[in-house]
C-alpha cells in the first residue's frame, strides 16, 4: 500500500512506519504528541506518541 504524504506533518524519522520514504512527511492524518518529562523545556523532552518502528511492519 502506497503511503500518501500529509503535508501538514513534517517528519524526518525514517525508522517510523508512517514516514513517507522519499519525502520528509508523515502519512498519518494526525499525530499524538506527548512528553516523557514532567515539564519539558526543549524539543528533546517532547515525543511523537504515534511512532511505530518500521521494522515491525508486516
Amino acid at each position: 500500500m502506497k503511503k500518501e504524504s500529509n503535508y501538514s506533518i513534517h517528519c524526518t524519522v525514517e525508522d517510523c512506519r508512517y514516514h513517507c520514504n522519499k519525502e520528509n512527511y508523515c502519512s498519518l492524518d494526525c499525530v499524538n504528541i506527548g512528553s516523557h518529562e514532567k515539564n519539558p523545556v526543549s524539543e528533546q523532552g517532547v515525543d511523537c506518541k504515534s511512532f511505530e518502528c518500521r521494522s515491525m511492519e508486516g
